[in-house]
């Protein structure tokens, strides 16, 4: 399950930002629809093989609803496959301190991405907000303590990565 769940989160990653710039940069919804189709397909699935991920992606889900970040058809689409999927699989018992750390720390990496360099010059906190790095810390620190697989750092960080490439290979293609 380790490879089948890495996988799940790297693509996840690369879908959704390639969906979000199929819809705000190429103006192409179609596209982005069918993206965030496949976004859900696998985020879908970590969630309801591995409690982490569970917490995770719905954290992430419930950070950006609360920041307004939910703002076209193709995260809807997204958000209702994805949806869909819990509850026909159902999803695993979370830990309820991790999911609201995750929930937390997820809206304030929301809030401050675009906000923060209106209040610091600060080039060490600009990237660290620009980079959303709040949630990827507190995940960090709930592997270390036990409430998370730290496995689940790793395959955070592969999400991450692959979020960051496809937004890369996008502006590559403009």
């Amino acid at each position: 399950m380790s490879i089948t769940l890495a996988v799940s989160y790297f693509l996840s990653g690369f879908f959704m930002k390639t969906s979000d710039d199929a819809f705000d940069e190429k103006k192409n919804v179609s596209v982005a629809c069918l993206l965030g189709v496949i976004c859900g397909v696998f985020a879908g699935y970590a969630t309801i093989v591995n409690a982490d991920a569970c917490v995770i992606f719905i954290a992430i889900l419930i950070g950006n609803v609360f920041a307004f970040k939910v703002d076209g058809v193709h995260h809807i689409i997204t958000l209702a496959v994805f949806a869909i999927i819990c509850l026909i699989f159902g999803i695993p018992p979370v830990n309820f301190i991790a999911l609201i750390v995750c929930i937390i720390t997820a809206l304030l990496d929301e809030l401050a991405h675009e906000r923060i360099i209106l209040y610091t010059k600060n080039i060490y906190i600009n990237l660290f907000f620009e980079y959303r790095c709040l949630m990827k810390v507190a995940v960090l620190f709930l592997g270390i303590f036990g409430l998370f697989d730290i496995r689940t750092f790793l395959y955070f960080i592969l999400f991450e990565v692959s979020y960051e490439f496809a937004g890369y290979i996008n502006k590559l293609n403009q």
